[in-house]
């Protein structure tokens, strides 16, 4: 069998692409070498490792093959990385998965700081939802993601990150310095379902909890709370995606999240993973949450002093309208 490397790399790209030309985009060849490489596998193998009926997908000796191939890719790629660590520096593509919130607030900074510090390192992300990233690192399809809350002695601590009660401008209770989760049941509760459910409950343990709305999409979120449907809880890096119209509170009893950088677990890590990783190592407790105390007014008074405060244009906006997060570097999207 002529089996290689590089109809291995072409077949898991078209996989975790989606697609023959965005393969061919992310392994910087050709549609019609990506192609003919995913063909040639198939010659060798003497079976179909692909559907190509709409989008590519794996068949069932496809499925069977993926698994391996991802793991002699992985192996392949650390020895000629380890080779080219001895002529000095972390070197290679490194696959970085992330949910939405860390992709525009602790990204953006990370990656400007790594091309500085490893310039022979490119990272490519993939923005998904908890469960989605924690399930593409310990697939191989990607070699580093930033988990919430993971076990014990999994990489390296990036923050802890503060929910916070997310509520237009003009609600009674948007000038505190902190408010309590009673202090939201007089409003109907939007429950984001991007991964922050069961923060969202250890809010509110021990307090009734109903919510009105289950929504997928932060846009959906800032959208709906903006033309007055409810409130909700959130993490404290939305922050960095807000639209006008919208501002967030922190709450009296801090539920806090860890977001930690690692690799796969049960797998030797990509050398410039581990150079990744090192790199962020914090000391424990740095938080993005503001802690500071001090004395407030009560919720009741706040509702009571805006009960005749006008609505801001932003919050009269029609429901529907786009809200997008502010522009942020490109992004993958893992299919």
């Amino acid at each position: 069998m002529a089996l290689n490397f590089a109809q291995l790399r072409a077949f898991l790209a078209v996989v975790d692409e989606g697609g023959f030309r965005t393969a061919a985009d992310a392994l910087g060849l050709t549609q019609s070498a990506v192609s003919h490489a995913v063909a040639a596998l198939e010659r060798t193998l003497g079976h179909p490792v692909l559907s190509r009926r709409g989008r590519p997908v794996p068949t069932a000796f496809g499925e069977e093959v993926l698994a391996h191939a991802r793991a002699a890719v992985a192996a392949s790629t650390a020895i000629t990385d380890l080779a080219e660590r001895r002529h000095g520096g972390a070197r290679g593509t490194v696959r970085l998965a992330a949910p939405p919130s860390v992709c525009q607030g602790l990204l953006p900074d990370l990656l400007a700081r790594w091309r500085t510090e490893f310039p022979h390192v490119r990272v490519r992300v993939f923005e998904g939802e908890d469960d989605e990233v924690a399930e593409w690192l310990n697939g191989g399809t990607v070699d580093a993601a930033v988990l919430v809350d993971p076990s014990p002695g999994f990489g390296a601590l990036l923050c802890e990150d503060a929910f916070q009660a997310l509520l237009r401008t003009d609600h009674p209770l948007a000038t505190l310095p902190r408010i309590d989760v009673t202090d939201l049941a007089d409003d109907p509760f939007l429950l984001t379902r991007c991964g922050c459910e069961q923060h969202v409950r250890q809010a509110y343990a021990g307090h009734p909890f109903t919510p009105r709305h289950r929504v997928r999409e932060l846009g959906t979120l800032f959208a709906m709370i903006r033309t007055g449907v409810g409130v909700s809880i959130v993490p404290g890096l939305v922050a960095s995606m807000l639209p006008p119209g919208l501002v967030m509170v922190p709450l009296r009893d801090p539920v806090v999240r860890r977001l930690v950088l690692g690799g796969p677990a049960g797998r030797e890590w990509h050398p410039a993973v581990t150079a990744l990783v090192d790199s962020v190592r914090v000391p424990p407790g740095r938080a993005v949450r503001d802690d500071d105390s001090g004395d407030q007014p009560s919720a009741a008074a706040a509702r009571a002093s805006s009960s005749t405060r006008s609505k801001s244009p932003e919050a009269s906006a029609s429901f529907g309208a786009s809200h997008e997060p502010p522009t942020q570097p490109t992004l993958d999207r893992a299919r």
